[in-house]
């Protein structure tokens, strides 16, 4: 049985929902958040016919999995890679690699020491940027980028989602992304939630990650295939994205470890980048152009829900997913969002 946390007044046994529970005929659904989650169950509903309208509060569609441009430089600064472990997820894959959204970037990367281990194991890529599989998986729905949602409205007839000064209805509202600003947005806006379900979500925790974005002048001394998993303090990820494949100038992606993030989170974008600089000068030794700094607050999941999925039923019913359930990274990601549209369609 998926992770169904019942409200006030709501039946639920063996996974199938009450009569009394009033989401037959539901046809719409507002999703807020454009990262992989909220892309594939947008995916999933409307091919099953529901009316889905993605609201993204960046400029962009993608999420963690985020490209973006330093002068002529172009950096993959969230997400770096992704692997499959199970076979649905592989089958989506293959999808992509026959549509050239995604390619085998390599099998094993450096450690500190730049011993580099070649494992076997096939870490894939966006051909231009991770941000290449969202695009891909945006294309011919509904997404409003730029869209930050202000007011969450709830009654027996469905959900009313205010952005500026318009108004989105939709019969079942699905929240994806990570927890503090979700929660936040919910509890804003006065939406109560069963204990149970509350309990789940304030039990998911998350590290940070500064990145700092190097243009080079030339080459770096990033090994091929251009990544180092250092994993420590405060260097816990280097990348030459132009060894990578994605840019055509020396582009360095940098990531601090967790509690150096936490740490320096508040410091100024010329002090952390300095700093961060100065530790990986060994993999640079060349002249840096030009910086850029990006904080991700909740970078990596670190104490992740059991399940697919939080379902509320409502009435109106809404639903929490992402990478935080039951599987972190792009495959966790990907499968919550699918559990959840699945869910979705069964209630209907």
């Amino acid at each position: 049985m998926r992770a169904v946390l019942p409200a006030a007044a709501v039946i639920c046994s063996g996974g199938r929902v009450s009569e009394e529970v009033s989401t037959r005929g539901m046809k719409s659904c507002v999703i807020v958040g454009a990262g992989l989650s909220g892309l594939v169950a947008a995916r999933a509903l409307q091919d099953a016919g529901m009316h889905v309208t993605i609201l993204e509060k960046e400029e962009k569609v993608g999420g963690r999995m985020r490209t973006d441009r330093v002068e002529e430089g172009v950096f993959d600064h969230g997400a770096q890679f992704f692997t499959v472990r199970g076979e649905r997820f592989g089958k989506m894959v293959e999808g992509w690699l026959s549509a050239s959204v995604a390619e085998e970037w390599t099998r094993g990367f450096a450690d500190a020491t730049g011993k580099k281990n070649k494992d076997g194991y096939p870490r894939y890529k966006g051909t231009h940027g991770m941000i290449a599989v969202a695009e891909h998986l945006a294309q011919g729905l509904d997404v409003r980028t730029g869209a930050e949602v202000s007011k969450l409205r709830r009654s027996d007839r469905g959900w009313e989602v205010v952005v500026r000064s318009s108004t989105h209805n939709a019969d079942a509202l699905v929240l994806t992304g990570p927890i503090p600003p979700v929660l936040a947005l919910v509890d804003g806006n006065g939406i109560p939630l069963p204990e149970e379900a509350r309990k789940a979500l304030k039990e998911i925790r998350y590290d940070p990650c500064i990145a700092v974005l190097a243009l080079l002048d030339c080459e770096s001394a990033v090994p091929e295939p251009g990544g180092v998993q250092i994993g420590g303090e405060p260097l816990f990820w280097i990348a030459d994205n132009r060894k990578k494949g994605i840019s055509e100038a020396s582009a360095v992606t940098i990531h601090a470890g967790p509690e150096w993030s936490r740490e320096h989170m508040l410091e100024d974008a010329d002090k952390v980048s300095r700093l961060l600089l100065e530790e990986a000068k060994e993999y640079l030794r060349t002249g840096v152009k030009a910086t850029a700094v990006y904080r991700w607050e909740n970078s990596q999941p670190v104490d992740l829900h059991e399940e697919e999925f939080i379902y509320v039923e409502g009435p109106p019913p809404l639903a929490f997913c992402g990478d935080a359930y039951a599987g972190p990274k792009v495959e966790g990601a990907v499968l919550s969002g699918l559990a959840t549209a699945e869910k979705l369609l069964r209630a209907r």
